[in-house]
């Protein structure tokens, strides 16, 4: 597969705790060197990698990684990082209220951050490695309903990561409006075509140029 074709559908990401605007630097860079489709940085970065990158498609994360934060401060977040210069969304879903089936919470928590963030992307975590098959189906169709541009698999943070199995399942019930991302796990060239040609429009990882540059 093109190497440029696996690179424009990759979100360049880096999200660990510990990273400094010095670490922020050649992520932003690179992206924009190797046309990935976004740069995913945490949201307190966003700002001063808008001013200091322009041209450069910013995507942030929004209750990130446990999802347990309140819909009030979830749609605070997202708004923010928009006014701040973020044109995507990656928001992590209410895990517990899915475990519960509190299933018309999670579907209204999606909708109000779709109300949010209108005119931009808004990719939504499910974090599968916490769900079960049906939870899995059954939040296909909450993502579908609630208006979401992507389902999306994974932090990164929780035990395991996108499966090829799970973007399988995703493919069966999502609606026709939703397209997938795979992250967490993604670690090889093999992984990240995979992923591809499984039906992924995007993938989220920090290792995708370092693979890929030097092909």
């Amino acid at each position: 597969m093109d190497k440029q074709a696996i690179l424009n559908r990759c979100d360049h990401t880096l999200l660990k705790p510990f990273s400094t605007w010095e670490d922020m630097i050649p992520i932003c860079e690179d992206a924009l060197k190797y046309h990935t489709a976004s740069v995913c940085i945490p949201p307190s970065f966003v700002k001063k990698a808008h001013e200091t990158y322009p041209e450069l498609n910013i995507c942030t994360v929004i209750g990130f990684p446990n999802g347990y934060n309140t819909t009030a401060v979830k749609v605070f977040e997202a708004k923010e990082a928009i006014r701040e210069g973020a044109s995507e969304i990656d928001m992590v879903i209410n895990i517990g209220a899915m475990k519960a089936g509190d299933y018309d919470f999670v579907e209204q928590e999606i909708t109000a951050l779709r109300e949010a963030t209108r005119g931009k992307i808004l990719k939504v975590i499910v974090e599968t490695c916490y769900l079960t098959e049906d939870e899995k189906i059954k939040v296909c169709e909450l993502v579908t309903n609630a208006g979401a541009d992507f389902i999306k698999t994974s932090t990164g943070f929780g035990p395991s990561g996108a499966t090829i199995e799970d973007i399988n399942l995703f493919k069966k019930h999502i609606g026709p409006n939703v397209k997938m991302k795979a992250a967490g796990g993604i670690s090889t060239v093999e992984d990240l075509e995979a992923f591809v040609n499984a039906g992924c429009a995007r993938i989220g990882t920090s290792r995708a140029i370092g693979l890929l540059k030097d092909q």
